[in-house]
């Protein structure tokens, strides 16, 4: 559905320099303690998930419904988003030359409910805003409480995700950011996540400078995540649904 055109707001498309984050680089070989520690977090992600999606099954029946009825088009969105990258270190010439693209990780569709007019990807890979016309009207409500995130819970059943993590982003828009902001690959070290420290910690992106405020969060949770750090995030999560803080 994602149009070829990959454009930015204007307030990210000047490329500047950035100064790189006091948070420590995640290490690439974590020791077997903390192998286990990150298999207990995956678990934990994947139960909430099972759980999430038979518990909200009827408000996501009722979602559907109401998606259908108010505009023209399908009741969900897919998207390509950039996720998780699995690779040890800085690729060598030869594999660098043998691929065709370096997109930073492997990209997957994302699902969401659609929030958007039918032709909203005719914008190309652009960032929405609080007066963006291609919200619909019942798709300003679902993005206000965050509700048109619950088909990922999917995505954290099929290991595309996890409930906690980096949010991930758009591959137009990831090439650009990682240009302009240091470190910013370095997000890609975990599972892309529905919600997150940096979610939980700051408003939605709207320039530059937002996203350079939230890399310092996803850095800090990827250095020290654990199965309480998730669980914490977890419950901070929904006070902001609540509170409708960060939604576009």
């Amino acid at each position: 559905m994602t149009s070829t055109t990959q454009t930015l707001p204007s307030s990210v498309a000047a490329p500047k320099a950035v100064h790189a984050p006091s948070v420590a680089a995640p290490k690439a070989a974590p020791a077997p303690g903390a192998v286990r520690s990150l298999r207990a977090v995956r678990m934990l992600n994947v139960v909430v998930a099972a759980i999430g999606l038979v518990v909200t099954a009827p408000l996501m029946l009722v979602v559907a419904v109401l998606v259908k009825l108010s505009s023209k088009g399908p009741v969900f969105y897919t998207q390509p988003r950039v996720g998780i990258d699995r690779r040890a270190g800085d690729a060598t010439p030869e594999q660098l030359a043998r691929r065709r693209h370096d997109a930073g990780g492997r990209v997957f569709r994302i699902y969401k409910f659609r929030t958007m007019s039918a032709d909203s990807d005719r914008a190309g890979q652009v960032w929405a805003s609080k007066t963006d016309p291609r919200i619909t009207r019942i798709g300003g409500i679902l993005r206000k409480y965050r509700l048109d995130e619950l088909p990922q819970l999917w995505n954290v059943l099929r290991g595309d995700m996890n409930i906690v993590g980096p949010r991930p982003e758009q591959p137009g828009i990831f090439t650009d950011l990682r240009e302009q902001v240091e470190r910013y690959p370095l997000r890609q070290k975990v599972l892309p996540g529905i919600t997150g420290w940096a979610q939980v910690n700051h408003h939605y992106d709207q320039c530059i400078d937002d996203v350079r405020k939230k890399v310092e969060y996803d850095l800090e949770y990827i250095e020290r995540r654990s199965l309480v750090q998730d669980i914490k995030i977890m419950a901070r999560t929904i006070p902001v649904m609540l509170g409708r803080k960060g939604a576009v």
